[in-house]
This record gives structure tokens, C-alpha cells and sequence, in this order.
């Protein structure tokens, strides 16, 4: 452990560690500090998602039913409102760059076009209870929690390339955060009442089997999770005030404060994929750390 870790450690003040490393030239890594100011977002700040030019994107920026953009200096602007009575959730980028975004409101998964910012359904399915959190598998294939919270339960979808739906879970939990492992071969799905989260194996065909429990909470519910390269996963803690980092075999690598009590989602970005923004609805605010490693999301997309 170097000089300037020791001094975050016990010192306990963020701004000087910062400070410290600066002088040092040197990013700190794994420590939290804020990107946009308190209540730039409402307490329905949600779904990140982070571009290739080092802006990230979260849903109800300013007020409900929008997506905001906030670049690196923690600037941020009203990208798109979406259509009336929609109201989004997870955010994702597909392999071509386009933005998928989970409407549960309207039970859509709706496309933003990068050019003209113009909205359109993609895919809608009446047996959806509230699309929710999305992930992107290496075939783009999209992936969508779905939790019915009233009943503590929830299904699992897979959205094509053409926008079709096929249900892949019911009887589920509370199906919340969701993730594809960088191989393509196992998707994980948190239940965030159960505190749980599921591993299954993805067959050729798309279908799930192999449902296994990953890892087991005794507190604190759990919301979104990300990956990076390496197949480690972040996951947000709501309640805790943490992100966990989470090696592929279930092993607690690291817990990291994110100075607020009601982290709900996160995404690896930045200009060097290696920067984690994490939405916190306490303050209703973007937190960021750097990491060591950059995001499987981001690497993929820079690569297209």
C-alpha cells in the first residue's frame, strides 16, 4: 500500500485523497466522490449507461420521463423526453450504438437514434409487468428483468434483433439487476427482495437452463449490476450505501462506499471504459470511482 493509499484509508477525507493523488499523478482507485450537484435528478434516477465519448446517460434527469446527459465535468442536459406517460429504467447500448431503453411504464423497449434523437417502440409485449433493467449479449440480443413488485415476483426476457420478445423465466422473484458474462454463455439476474442472485447457463437457441444460486444476501436489498472484461461484477448494495466487486466464482473482491445509502444502478465507462457512475437516489446524484480494469459493455462498444 503507497503513501497516498494509506492517507485515504485512515485520513478519511475524499477531497484530499483526491488531492493527494493528483499531486501524485496518480488516479485513485475504488473511491467514490460526486459528478453532478444534489437533486439534479429526481428519486427516480435509475439505469446508466456510459457512451465511448466519455458521457454517461440516466433516466429522469431534471424531472420524470426524461433522459439526461451528463458529461465529464458533471455538465448535464435534458437529452430526450420521452413520450407521455412513459417513464424509463435501464439503459443500454446495443453493438451498433443505438440506445435501447426500458419503458415500464408502457411496457416498451423503446430505441433513441443517435443522429436525431428521435424515439420509436422497438418491441412491446402486454405480458411484460414493467420491463425494468437491460442487458446486451455478445450476439445483441437484449435481455430484460421484469419484476411484478406488488407480488414479489417476476419473469425474464430476451428481445431479438428484429424486437421480438420471447419469455425466457416466470415465477420468479423480484428480478432486478441483469448481466451476460463477457463469454456470452451465463446470464445473472438479481431478485432484489429475495436478496438473491441467479446464474443460468444461455443455450444456443437463446433458452435458459442450469438455474443456479450465484450469490445469497442476509441484508440490504441489491439492484443493478455490470460487468467488466474479466467477467468480475459490480452490484449495487440499495440500502448498504455500497458497490460490491464480485469475481466470477461468487468471491467478494471489494466493497465500496458511494456516499449515499440507495445506490440503485451503475455502468463502466469513461474515456478509458474504467470509470464506474453509479445512480444514488438518497441524494439523487451521480457518484463516480475508477477502477482497474474497463467495462465489458464499453469495451465492446468501442470496438464496433
Amino acid at each position: 500500500m503507497n503513501r497516498a493509499s494509506r492517507f485515504c484509508l485512515f485520513g478519511g477525507f475524499v477531497l484530499n485523497c483526491f488531492l493527494l493523488h493528483a499531486a501524485m499523478g496518480q488516479t485513485p482507485l475504488f473511491i467514490a466522490a460526486p459528478v453532478t450537484a444534489i437533486g439534479a435528478f429526481t428519486d427516480g434516477i435509475e439505469g446508466p449507461a456510459c457512451d465511448v465519448n466519455g458521457d454517461v446517460y440516466a433516466v429522469n434527469f431534471h424531472h420524470q420521463g426524461t433522459i439526461g446527459r451528463i458529461d465529464a465535468n458533471g455538465e448535464g442536459e435534458v437529452y430526450v423526453e420521452l413520450p407521455s406517460g412513459s417513464v424509463g429504467n435501464g439503459i443500454r447500448f446495443g453493438l451498433a450504438r443505438a440506445m435501447f431503453v426500458a419503458d415500464y411504464t408502457g411496457h416498451n423497449i423503446l430505441t433513441v437514434s443517435g443522429e436525431t434523437r428521435a424515439l420509436r417502440i422497438f418491441s412491446h409485449d402486454d405480458q411484460m409487468n414493467q420491463p425494468n433493467d437491460l442487458a446486451v449479449g455478445p450476439d445483441g440480443a437484449l435481455y430484460a428483468s421484469d419484476p411484478n413488485w406488488s407480488q414479489n415476483t417476476g419473469q425474464l426476457w430476451r428481445i431479438g434483433l428484429d424486437g421480438r420478445t420471447t419469455r425466457l423465466a416466470v415465477d420468479m422473484g423480484t428480478t432486478n439487476g441483469i448481466e451476460v458474462s463477457p463469454d456470452g454463455k451465463t446470464l445473472y439476474v438479481g431478485e432484489s427482495e429475495q436478496r438473491l442472485i441467479w446464474s443460468f447457463k444461455i443455450n444456443a437457441n437463446g433458452s435458459l437452463s442450469e438455474k443456479q444460486i450465484f450469490m445469497r444476501f442476509s441484508e440490504h436489498g441489491l439492484d443493478g449490476m455490470r460487468s467488466d472484461v474479466d467477467g468480475n461484477l459490480y452490484i449495487t448494495r440499495y440500502g448498504a450505501g455500497t458497490v460490491l466487486k464480485v469475481s466470477p466464482r461468487g468471491e467478494i473482491l471489494r466493497e465500496i462506499d458511494v456516499l449515499g445509502s440507495r445506490p440503485s444502478n451503475l455502468c463502466l465507462g469513461g474515456l478509458d471504459g474504467q470509470t464506474v457512475y453509479v445512480t444514488e437516489v438518497e441524494h439523487r446524484r451521480l457518484v463516480r470511482f475508477h477502477v482497474d480494469r474497463p467495462g465489458l459493455a464499453w469495451t465492446r462498444l468501442k470496438a464496433n
